[in-house]
């Protein structure tokens, strides 16, 4: 890891030293309060000069300051933008925040420097009501848009039940339907050219093909794709403002909801995270056993993957098959975790229960057959010359875009980029571990598939050694916070039983502390960042998603094909809503 202060360094040289305060945060990551008229100066600096340059505009949120307590240290500010930077080679982060007062929410926007910058100031204006001044189409983008209020600020309701009743009134009901109407101009859509009109074409939100409640529309030129304009936001839960009003550990089954095909893969950074903030130091099994299920679970998630590409290309029954097989690695995460896709298995400190007698027998019968099984798809399937035909060189974009647009996981490794988190900057063991990155050539669908499918070679490789290595020793750790007294011992004495009481009902009291944990999940880079006020609930966590970064590219990579080409072009993303909306 990089010397935290080396980056500092620079920028004291390249700026003067008054433009910036520095903040200590529990993730080691240097964070910097940089003032507003110099922001976008300090990130091209980063961005192109700086060494190492930070290529990734990996995330940009903000905070509502106005209700926290705890804050030592940090500028006086009403609300708080976050840009969080990423370096690949080396891995290296930066965090930079501006200070912005509630009178006075202006920004200059960030896509003069990165593009993915676009649907970030969108969300951030959609959830805080942050202007950022320049920005070429600043409107909702998750709520529609005639919500009233921005849903993350600290003074708008959480629940339903603090709502007024909904009544549509005639009024109102215009209102409603006059929304709903399509007006190209409003989507940075032009009606015609010199020589032609132009078609309009809804494709989704529901429909097969976009794989979820997911809307593009489409500009056409007879069958060639003039511009694509996603629209997300139908699958909103409000999952970062649920994180405010759950303890610590109740939030731990909302993850598994996120990319509800991770399963375990989005409890593994929000555990991780509050466990660097508490420093605990969880036992080597718990950290075997956290990589086997997180392996397991890139299985399942590719598997899914591959059946619906296949299905989408036009081949009907190989996704039958896939889904057969899926089942069977969830056969083994249910016998060890007691639930097949939302396990809710991790805890704060460790696991929710130990292995079970026989777990290694069902994993080795898994891994003596799949394989094998997954020969035979990548020569029936993956060779097919409609397959190949439909896939090669269909939706190729290159490493230097793929940084652009915050493109991380399958994604980047399928244009030649050699990245893994797991092997270039190790989590919970991952270091023990011999394993090879696959990696693509030319950034299209079809590179798309074959990392994927590689991808769930290199599983089973890691989770034989799992198996075959599983350290003894304790399932969690002890740690007064995250575990609860021994049940035999809260029957002695009655200040056992009230810790465990407070332990169970209120959850810990995390210190005032903030950090971001980032993990190699299924479909890319995904992290959490957290923010604690000193009490049971988080101030603020921040879920930063692959597939979110992953759809906005979609505009540059199918602008010139068919519509046939687009079905292809979604398919290879391989994303899942609930992970782009929240």
């Amino acid at each position: 890891m990089l010397d935290t202060t080396h980056i500092q360094e620079q920028l004291f040289e390249r700026f003067d030293r008054e433009h910036f305060t520095i903040q200590v945060t529990a993730d080691g990551t240097p964070t910097l309060w940089v003032s507003r008229d110099r922001i976008i100066e300090v990130l091209g600096y980063l961005r192109a000069e700086s060494t190492p340059a930070y290529r990734m505009l990996y995330d940009l949120t903000a905070i509502d300051e106005r209700a926290r307590h705890n804050r030592p240290g940090q500028p006086d500010s009403d609300f708080t933008v976050v840009y969080h930077l990423l370096s690949l080679k080396p891995v290296a982060e930066v965090r930079l925040k501006v200070a912005l007062l509630e009178d006075d929410l202006h920004l200059p926007t960030a896509t003069t420097v990165w593009p993915n910058a676009n649907w970030y100031e969108r969300e951030v204006w959609d959830m805080f009501g942050i202007v950022f001044d320049g920005h070429p189409n600043l409107r909702r983008i998750i709520m529609p848009p005639t919500w009233q209020g921005h849903p993350l600020r600290k003074d708008h309701s959480a629940r339903a039940t603090e709502f007024e009743p909904l009544h549509l009134d005639p009024k109102r009901q215009d209102i409603e339907e006059d929304a709903l109407q399509f007006k190209p101009e409003d989507w940075g859509m032009e009606r015609a050219s010199e020589d032609n009109e132009f078609m309009f074409l809804n494709m989704g939100p529901n429909h097969p093909s976009v794989h979820g409640v997911f809307r593009i529309v489409l500009q056409l030129d007879g069958e060639e794709i003039v511009g694509a304009v996603p629209d997300i936001g139908y699958h909103h839960r409000g999952a970062e403002k649920m994180a405010e009003r759950q303890s610590w550990h109740t939030y731990i089954p909302y993850t598994d909801r996120v990319d509800y095909l991770g399963g375990v893969m989005n409890e593994l950074p929000y555990v991780m995270n509050i466990e660097s903030v508490m420093g605990i130091e969880v036992p080597e099994r718990v950290k075997c056993v956290r990589v086997m299920l997180s392996e397991f679970f890139r299985i399942t998630s590719h598997l899914m993957f591959f059946g619906t590409y296949v299905q989408d290309i036009g081949a009907m029954s190989p996704i039958f098959w896939m889904f057969s097989d899926r089942q069977k690695a969830y056969d083994v995460i249910e016998a060890i975790t007691g639930f097949r896709m939302h396990p809710a298995f991790f805890r704060i400190g460790g696991l929710s229960m130990d292995l079970p007698r026989g777990w290694d027998r069902l994993v080795g019968e898994f891994l003596d057959w799949f394989p094998d099984r997954l020969t035979e798809y990548k020569k029936a399937m993956a060779r097919n010359a409609v397959l190949v035909e439909r896939s090669k060189h269909i939706g190729a974009y290159s490493q230097d875009e793929a940084l652009d647009w915050g493109i991380t996981g399958p994604g980047l490794r399928a244009t030649g980029y050699d990245f893994d988190l797991r092997r270039d900057r190790p989590y919970s063991g991952y270091e023990n571990y011999d394993f090879e990155v696959p990696l693509g050539k030319n950034g299209d669908c079809m590179d798309r598939l074959d990392v994927r499918i590689e991808e769930m070679f290199q599983s089973c490789r890691i989770i034989r050694q799992c198996m075959e290595n599983m350290p003894e020793g304790p399932y969690k750790s002890d740690h007064h916070l995250t575990t609860p007294p021994v049940k035999e011992r809260t029957m002695h004495d009655i200040e056992t039983l009230i810790a465990h009481f407070l332990t169970v009902s209120w959850g810990p009291v995390i210190p005032a502390m903030e950090s971001c944990t980032m993990v190699e999940a299924t479909k890319g880079l995904n992290s959490y960042y957290s923010i604690s006020d000193k009490n049971t609930m988080s101030y603020r966590t921040r879920i930063r998603t692959p597939s979110f970064a992953h759809l906005q590219q979609i505009p540059l990579i199918s602008q010139g094909g068919l519509v046939a080409d687009l079905v292809a072009i979604i398919g290879s993303i391989d994303f899942v809503m609930a992970d782009v909306d929240r």
